[in-house]
């Protein structure tokens, strides 16, 4: 589900996400995964900002990820991701993937310590419907890694390669 508009948007906890209309990718993903518990709930973040990383790589951008939630280009931000799962007992049944990806955005809010958007980074300007297509084909790749056994330890490798913290 994508939004042109988002009017409301928030991260974790009490944040907010800044968009302006049209110019960035807003959406959410429902992912059902085939047979996972919440022992496993890290791999729905492994899988989405690998997909991410991935996307940003195809554009000649080197991301990162930042524990728990965000994609950073160098010192920017340029993503924010927001997942609540649907246990029934300790099988996940559902997940809901919010994605905000800063794809044209060009003027930011003062408050807003630290964005980038891909567009800024590149140069480019990008049409919303054709990287939405092309974002989601590389996160559904990396969705099939977590339904399958052999993908986890693949995935976990991956992401724990990229991933940072901020002191």
């Amino acid at each position: 589900i994508a939004a042109v508009e988002q009017t409301a948007g928030r991260g974790q906890g009490t944040h907010t996400w800044y968009s302006t209309k049209g110019l960035n990718l807003t959406f959410s993903i429902l992912y059902r995964p085939f047979s996972l518990t919440s022992d496993d709930i890290i791999m729905i973040t492994c899988a989405t900002t690998l997909g991410l990383r991935d996307y940003l790589l195809d554009k000649g951008v080197e991301a990162r990820i930042k524990w728990p939630n965000d994609i950073w280009v160098g010192d920017k931000k340029i993503c924010g991701i927001l997942i609540e799962n649907i246990l029934e007992g300790k099988q996940i049944r559902s997940s809901i993937i919010g994605i905000g990806l800063n794809l044209n955005e060009k003027r930011w809010p003062s408050e807003l310590p630290n964005p980038v958007s891909l567009g800024e980074l590149t140069g480019e300007e990008y049409d919303i419907e054709t990287e939405l297509e092309a974002l989601m084909h590389k996160i559904c790749r990396r969705f099939a890694q977590v339904d399958s056994c052999d993908g986890r330890p693949l995935l976990q490798e991956e992401f724990e390669k990229y991933l940072f913290r901020l002191a």
